[in-house]
């Protein structure tokens, strides 16, 4: 019996990862998990919450995120996991789920430029956004600083980058194709 496999999608805040995943996760027959959908659905029962950098439900959100993962991928579930983590992050918490799964990571990229925008749109669009503590949404300067220098998960496994500044490259296909090869 093959290993199920975990796709995880990465980059900084505004990539595109979260509808990449979703689209993916689609294509293939297996479900997203996205942290961000975690936190969101935390504040629910959080009461009077205010997001701020390194507050309490996003170290919470953390641990499920990677708690729900290692369930599914126990139960033999192929998964896409999705989060703006940077490799200080996922790494430690990837290294056990190899074990588990075969893991392809995905990397999306996209000018600091768009990513800005469509943070903002997303912002204003949806009420749940406030969950995080998007501040690098204040000045332009330090919001394409830290996109610049968002450090990408980095793991001995097959990776392929994509462009997710307008549609996909490589296309949806070409992604579906390298998650489902076999080492």
């Amino acid at each position: 019996m093959n290993a199920p496999v975990l796709v995880v999608l990465s980059g900084p805040p505004g990539a595109g990862k979260t509808v990449l995943a979703h689209r993916l996760a689609r294509a293939i027959g297996a479900p997203a998990i996205c942290r961000d959908e975690i936190k969101e659905g935390m504040v629910h029962a959080a009461g009077d919450f205010t997001a701020a950098p390194g507050d309490e439900l996003s170290v919470r959100t953390l641990s499920t995120f990677f708690q729900v993962l290692e369930l599914l991928l126990s139960a033999g579930v192929t998964t896409v996991a999705e989060a703006a983590f940077q490799d200080r992050l996922w790494r430690p918490h990837l290294l056990p789920l190899a074990g588990l799964a075969d893991i392809r990571v995905v990397h999306c990229r996209v000018p600091a430029g768009v990513a800005r925008d469509r943070i903002r749109r997303r912002w204003h669009e949806s009420p749940t956004r406030g969950a995080h503590a998007d501040t690098h949404l204040d000045e332009e300067h330090i919001h394409a600083a830290r996109h610049d220098t968002f450090d990408r998960v980095r793991l001995d496994v097959p990776e392929i980058e994509v462009d997710t500044s307008d549609g996909y490259r490589p296309g949806i296909e070409d992604i579906v194709a390298f998650v489902a090869a076999r080492r």
